[in-house]
């Protein structure tokens, strides 16, 4: 079995291309905060609910300050982006009161401190070492990948080409979640609950933008897919940011049919950039033996998934 790497450094493609300019960090800021205070009623924070009606929706700004402890002045300011060395305390305390979670909590620290939490830089090429090329070669009857930033895909194996398609067969800027699922429509069929695929990867796109907020590469890519998908921009403004671990993946296999499988994910512990995403079907169900039957078959079920629409 041969571990399949990206050839090449993925860029974005596209009239942003490499020169797409940066996410603005205060406007994210800004965007983050209000649709997270929009999303609270007064009953949800324990407030009276006066009987005029709103203007707009969710809490006001003076109701969010009142549960934080800070001034409606100051609020203002860091809701508008103009917040200036923001204590931890007080990111703390705007974060319990708006129940954010805790990927949610570390995302507003990101856009509220980006200088706290300067990681490597932003257009660096990502490597998979070539130990964990090794490890993803001895996994057999397991789907496996790496993904990367930007929803890169650096690596995998001969199931995960059996199951997903053959991304050896795409140029270097397709092999990438956010562009397969938006951007081919076979990707829109092999996913039963589509929906809930594109929301996670926009929120791990979001997460990524907080972190880096100054990547030309991710910018350019989120140019690219809101001009060219609806559904992206609308989950792109909703500014929802979530880590998913583990959970479940119906499949509509264009071969073998509909498939059940669990998925973990295991970010690397010297490359937090870097998640290993494995797939495993319960032990005796109809998708173990379909994920046998693609084993067997090896490359000829990439081949026949190629013939059948699987790549784009």
């Amino acid at each position: 079995m041969e571990v399949q790497p990206a050839s090449e450094p993925v860029r974005a493609s596209g009239p942003e291309s490499e020169s797409g300019a940066a996410l603005d960090r205060r406007a994210e800021l800004s965007e983050f905060l209000r649709t997270r205070r929009a999303r609270l009623k007064p009953q949800d924070v324990g407030l009276p609910e006066f009987g005029r009606q709103r203007r707009v929706p969710g809490l006001r700004r003076e109701e969010l300050a009142q549960l934080a402890g800070v001034s409606v002045a100051y609020y203002t300011r860091l809701e508008q982006g103009n917040g200036r060395n923001v204590s931890t305390e007080v990111l703390d305390a705007i974060a319990r009161a708006l129940r954010l979670t805790d990927a949610e909590h570390a995302h507003l620290t990101h856009l509220a401190n980006p200088k706290q939490h300067k990681k490597k830089p932003a257009t660096r090429t990502q490597q998979v070492r070539p130990a964990l090329r090794q490890l993803l070669d001895t996994m057999d009857a397991v789907p496996a990948y790496v993904v990367g930033r930007r929803s890169d895909i650096l690596a995998w194996n001969r199931m995960a080409a059996a199951l997903f398609g053959d991304w050896a067969e795409l140029p270097a800027t397709d092999r990438n979640w956010a562009r397969l699922v938006f951007m081919k429509p076979e990707y829109h069929d092999l996913f039963q609950d589509w929906e809930q695929k594109a929301i996670d990867i926009v929120c791990h796109l979001r997460m990524d933008a907080g972190c880096y907020p100054d990547d030309p590469r991710l910018s350019a890519l989120v140019g690219e897919l809101s001009v060219k998908s609806e559904e992206f921009r609308r989950l792109w403004a909703t500014h929802d940011v979530k880590e998913k671990s583990h959970g479940v993946k119906l499949l509509r296999h264009p071969l073998v049919g509909e498939l059940s499988l669990r998925f973990e994910s295991f970010r690397l512990a010297d490359d937090a950039d870097q998640v290993l995403v494995t797939y495993h079907a319960d032990p005796g169900t109809p998708s173990a033996e379909v994920l046998r039957l693609l084993a067997s078959w090896g490359t000829d079920a990439t081949r026949a998934g190629q013939d059948s629409g699987v790549q784009g």
